[in-house]
C-alpha cells in the first residue's frame, strides 16, 4: 500500500502542477504516520484533512499550518470532500476562483485511492451555488464548524435511534428574531451566555434533546444560543428551491434571503444536511 500511496501522491502532485492548482487537499488519515514525510506539492497551498483530534502538537501545526479537523463520524469520500470544503469556505482557506486537487481514500486500509479535481466557482456537485459566499461575515468560523458538526452527528445518529429534522440559523440574530416568532416557551431564556454557547461541550446533549422540538434554533454569530422552537415566517419561492425539498428548506432559504444569516438544515426523511445563505443552497451533504 505504501507504494500505491507514493504513486498516488506523485501523480496528484503532477496534476496539481499541470493545472496550476491553488489548493491541494490531502486526507492524512489514509496515510500511515511514517508516510507523512512523503513529497508533497510545493507550488500550491497544502491543506491536510484529518479526524484525529489528538493532533494538536506544535510540530504538527508548524508542518501543516493549514489543516482541517473533521468530526469522528462515518462519511463517504464525496461527503468527506464536501464537509472539508464547507470548513475551508468558512475559514477563508479557499476562494471562488481556486482550482482544487483533493486526494482522499480510506483510513481503514491506509490507502489513497480517489483523486478529485475541480474549480470551486464552476463546481456544481460539491458547491451547489456558482459563487462562494463569505460565511465568516455572518458567523465565527468555529461556531459554524461546531454547529455543522452537531448537525451531521444528529443527521447520522438521530436521537435515541430516531430520525431528527431541524434548522440551525446562525448570525444576524436580531433581524432573524424580528422575522420569526416563538412556538414554545424559550428553553434558553434566563441562562448566562457562557452556559448556552454552542462551543461549550456541556451544552451538546441539551441541543440534542431540543432538536426534537418543532421549529428552529437561533444562534448568534459568537455561538450564543438565543432560542429554540422558533417559527420562521419568511419562506422562499418554491420555484427557486430544488423539487422534493420540504417546508424546512423553504423556511431556511426564506430567512437567509431576508437576513445575513446562514442556515443549516437536517432533513428528517433522508438525513441529508443542507447549508443555505442568501436564499440559495450552498451545499448538500448526503447521509452516508
Amino acid at each position: 500500500m505504501k507504494q500505491l500511496n507514493k504513486s498516488m501522491l506523485k501523480n496528484a502532485s503532477n496534476v496539481a502542477k499541470s493545472i496550476r492548482a491553488n489548493c491541494f487537499f490531502l486526507y492524512l488519515d489514509a496515510l500511515g504516520e511514517d508516510e507523512w514525510a512523503l513529497d508533497l506539492p510545493k507550488d500550491c497551498d497544502l491543506i491536510v484533512v484529518t479526524k484525529k483530534h489528538g493532533i494538536k502538537d506544535m510540530e504538527f501545526k508548524e508542518k501543516y499550518p493549514k489543516h482541517i479537523i473533521l468530526p469522528k463520524i462515518k462519511l463517504g469520500r464525496i461527503g468527506l470532500i464536501k464537509l472539508a470544503m464547507a470548513y475551508a469556505i468558512s475559514t477563508r482557506l479557499v476562494d471562488d476562483a481556486d482550482k482544487v486537487v483533493f486526494l482522499t481514500g480510506t483510513s481503514q486500509l491506509m490507502t489513497l485511492d480517489t483523486l478529485t479535481v475541480f474549480e470551486i466557482g464552476k463546481e456544481s456537485e460539491v458547491i451547489t451555488t456558482k459563487n462562494i459566499v463569505d460565511i465568516s461575515e455572518s458567523v465565527q468560523p468555529e461556531v459554524f464548524e461546531a454547529t455543522l458538526n452537531l448537525a451531521i452527528e444528529l443527521a447520522i445518529k438521530g436521537r435515541e435511534g430516531k430520525p431528527v429534522g431541524t434548522i440551525f440559523v446562525l448570525g444576524d440574530d436580531e433581524r432573524v428574531m424580528q422575522l420569526s416568532k416563538q412556538m414554545i416557551i424559550n428553553p434558553f431564556k434566563g441562562y448566562d451566555e457562557e452556559e448556552r454557547n454552542i462551543l461549550s461541550p456541556a451544552l451538546k446533549e441539551t441541543l440534542r434533546e431540543f432538536a426534537a422540538l418543532d421549529g428552529a434554533f437561533v444562534i448568534a454569530s459568537d455561538g450564543t444560543v438565543i432560542t429554540a422552537g422558533r417559527y420562521l415566517g419568511a419562506t422562499a419561492d418554491s420555484t427557486e428551491i430544488e423539487r422534493g425539498l420540504g417546508s424546512r428548506h423553504l423556511a431556511a432559504a426564506g430567512i437567509t434571503s431576508l437576513t445575513a444569516a446562514v442556515a443549516i438544515v437536517i432533513s428528517e426523511s433522508t438525513g441529508d444536511v443542507r447549508i443555505f445563505r442568501n436564499g440559495t443552497l450552498l451545499m448538500e451533504i448526503e447521509k452516508p
